[in-house]
């Protein structure tokens, strides 16, 4: 059938073209999980073929195939944490539940729902998860299972773990609790999650401790809402903050400033946020740049919220330093608006220069579709073959690119794109991928200024470039001449008069 154009979404259509489209639809759908079928055929034998590899040259079993879960994320411009996600369950639909993979392959299971197969039965044995497979998506069960609900479906698969497995369950749970954590992840409009992993009589007391508050502040008059009391009390007893003051969090102001700011006394206004505590143990840098240019919050210790407007970021700053919170820190840039390059004979990356990375990246991981935070400074030439511990042979990479990097076919160098930092990723099936930082704030201005001689001395020539931007010189009595400035090193021949010139070359 022809598609619907633009036309045809504004106007009536026939009942039959109408039944047309449903009918198109559901064959999409089912064609979309077939596709995601194939993919996961084709990731699990990568990983085998891998694996084999690997194996002839002699690496170690708990080293093979590190690096197929980043292969599979960037071919399907996911995250390397994606692509592993993804790989483990098309292992388990391949390998150990051919049925829930042939109701996914012919369409009748979607690929969520077949992911929730595979989650749910991940703590049974092989046997016991092949009987559920085939109780729950057998040939006998695959017209129930196309009428069947997402809860419905995942009901059905406890209470048959439940029931051949008790023991593998109580585990599970006692597993579940002690993982339990508290993480953060970005929201929509500013906002973030934070997110307590805790046991369920512990977080239902916690929740309607909150709620307790909520109300006796409701009682009292007061008129914020009981989502809004809960949170801002959940804040305080947190931070150990007085009721009424959640709001108050301490900021830091990283100052991004151009060499000709730096040098000639520029307006400084290109400033870098970052939400910390008082220890500075943590926070979410961004940037602010003038008439109003949106900040950039990026990922510090935890997550970060995207682009700020710039009245935000003010005001934020503002709070701060009202609450007597804020902190001033300075990073160079240069003309071209990237950070000043700096090297260590250290093996390691300094704290200084691990700062200046992590600025760079904005915070975020520097593969390809990866959002994890940074957590390791890597050389992108190893170290071992030669690469320096340098701002250009650096980047942030959370753990999993970084060891994902040190699979056998991985290779990677900088380079350079537009002028910005690049690092170009060369897979083991030969794919590259390219890399680029963001983008910093640009300088003040980008034109060099006008070069002012100093008293009793002379401009720099034509084509030659000062040492310093500085007037630098001074004036004496005529009698005894004009002294000059002169690099250290440059002695002056016997016999011959000093000349008043500070035209020599800068040194390339």
């Amino acid at each position: 059938m022809i598609l619907p154009g633009a036309t045809d979404m504004t106007g009536p259509a026939q009942q039959q073209v109408q039944a047309e489209w449903v009918d198109l639809l559901g064959e999409l759908e089912a064609l979309k999980n077939t596709a995601a079928a194939a993919q996961a055929r084709l990731a699990v034998a990568l990983e085998q073929a891998t694996r084999s590899d690997e194996a002839r040259q002699g690496i170690r079993a708990e080293r093979r195939g590190r690096g197929v879960p980043s292969q599979v994320g960037a071919a399907m411009q996911s995250s390397p944490h994606g692509g592993g996600s993804f790989l483990g369950t098309a292992r388990a639909w391949v390998t150990e539940m051919p049925y829930t993979f042939d109701a996914l392959r012919t369409g009748v299971l979607s690929q969520w729902r077949a992911t929730l197969m595979v989650r749910e039965t991940a703590h049974l044995s092989a046997e016991h998860r092949a009987r559920i497979d085939e109780e729950v998506c057998g040939p006998a069960h695959r017209a129930a299972l196309a009428r069947m609900g997402t809860k419905r479906l995942i009901a059905k698969v406890k209470e048959l773990a439940a029931r051949f497995d008790v023991d593998a369950c109580v585990k599970r749970n006692a597993k579940a609790v002690s993982e339990r954590c508290v993480s953060v992840r970005p929201a929509p409009d500013l906002m973030v999650y934070l997110t307590a992993l805790v046991p369920m009589q512990q977080g239902v007391q916690a929740y309607a401790r909150l709620k307790k508050e909520a109300e006796s502040a409701r009682a009292t008059g007061d008129e914020r809402g009981t989502g809004q009391i809960m949170a801002d009390t959940l804040v305080e007893r947190i931070t150990g903050r007085e009721p009424g003051k959640a709001d108050d969090v301490p900021v830091t102001i990283n100052l991004l400033v151009s060499d000709q700011t730096l040098l000639t006394g520029g307006d400084l206004t290109s400033t870098d946020l970052t939400s910390t505590d008082p220890t500075g143990s943590g926070g979410q840098p961004g940037t602010e740049q003038p008439a109003d240019q949106p900040a950039v919050v990026v990922e510090g210790a935890a997550a970060g919220a995207g682009t700020v407007p710039g009245p935000v970021a003010r005001a934020l700053v503002a709070h701060a330093i009202d609450a007597d919170a804020a902190w001033l820190r300075a990073i160079y840039v240069d003309p071209r608006g990237r950070l000043l390059a700096t090297t260590s004979t250290s093996r390691f990356h300094p704290p200084g220069l691990s700062a200046l990375l992590r600025a760079r990246e904005q915070g975020i991981c520097a593969t390809a579709w990866c959002d994890a935070p940074v957590r390791h400074i890597d050389h992108v030439t190893p170290h071992a073959d030669g690469g320096r511990t340098s701002l250009d042979n650096g980047q942030g990479l959370c753990v999993r690119c970084n060891h994902a990097k040190q699979a056998p076919g991985w290779t990677q160098h900088p380079t350079d794109v537009e002028g910005r930092h690049a690092v170009e990723t060369i897979t083991p099936t030969g794919h590259a991928y390219t890399t680029v930082v963001p983008v910093p704030p640009k300088p003040v201005r980008e034109s060099a200024p006008e070069w002012t001689t100093a008293t009793g001395t002379a401009g720099p020539g034509p084509g030659r470039i000062p040492r310093s931007r500085y007037s630098l010189g001074c004036g004496v009595p005529r009698r005894r001449g004009t002294v000059a400035y002169r690099p250290p090193g440059r002695r002056r021949a016997p016999g011959r008069l000093p000349r008043a010139d500070l035209t020599w070359a800068h040194p390339r």
